[in-house]
C-alpha cells in the first residue's frame, strides 16, 4: 500500500473518531502540535522509527511527549496505535490529510495571501469576503509579506496559485520578449 493511501486511511479513521467525540478541531490542533514536534526533533524521530528500539521504551517516550504537549486521551491512543503498527513515520502526512478532510467536513477553505507590503485590514477583509463569495466556504486567510514580489498580490488556495505580483508580470514580459 502506498504511503499516501496509508496516511489517508489513518486520517479518515481519526476524523471519524473526532466527529464521534465532537473533537474534530481539538484533534486537528493537537495533531498539528505533535507533528511539528516530531518534525523538529530529529532524535525523537530516529528513536520512534527505529525497528531495533524496544516498543515499550518508545511508548514511554511518546507518553512523556504527550504529557508535555498536553494531548487528549484520544490523540494519545491514536499515536500509540501508529507506534504499535509501525506507522509513526507517516505522522506528518496523516496530519496534512486530517486537516484537509476536517476542513472539507466543516466547509473551511484555507488560503494564503502574499503581498509585497502588508495590506490594510479593509483590503484583507475585502479579499476574504470575495473568496468566500466565490467558493461558498468559510475562508481562513493567512497573510504574509514577501518583498520579492515587488508589488501586487499572490493568492494560494485549493491547490491553485493566482499570481498578480509585479514580479510575475515582469517575468511574463521577459518571456514574451525572449520568444519574440
Amino acid at each position: 500500500m502506498s504511503a499516501s493511501a496509508i496516511s489517508m486511511r489513518y486520517a479518515k479513521a481519526l476524523l471519524a473518531l473526532g466527529a464521534e467525540k465532537k473533537m474534530v478541531e481539538p484533534y486537528s490542533e493537537e495533531l498539528s502540535r505533535v507533528a511539528a514536534a516530531y518534525e523538529a526533533e530529529e532524535f525523537l524521530r530516529l528513536i520512534l522509527e527505529s525497528p531495533t528500539f524496544p516498543l515499550e521504551k518508545k511508548q514511554a517516550i511518546l507518553s512523556d511527549v504527550a504529557k508535555q504537549l498536553e494531548l487528549s486521551e484520544g490523540i494519545q491512543q491514536f499515536l500509540g496505535l501508529l507506534l504499535e503498527k509501525g506507522r509513526i513515520e507517516y505522522l506528518q502526512s496523516i496530519q496534512e490529510y486530517y486537516r484537509t478532510l476536517a476542513d472539507e467536513q466543516s466547509g473551511v477553505l484555507r488560503a494564503n495571501l502574499n503581498a509585497a507590503v502588508k495590506p490594510l485590514k479593509a483590503q484583507t477583509e475585502a479579499i476574504k469576503k470575495a473568496l468566500q463569495q466565490a467558493t461558498g466556504k468559510n475562508v481562513e486567510l493567512t497573510v504574509r509579506t514577501d518583498k520579492s514580489l515587488l508589488g501586487g498580490l499572490q493568492a494560494e488556495f485549493a491547490g491553485r496559485v493566482f499570481d498578480g505580483s509585479i514580479r510575475a508580470q515582469l517575468k511574463r514580459m521577459a518571456d514574451t520578449l525572449e520568444k519574440g
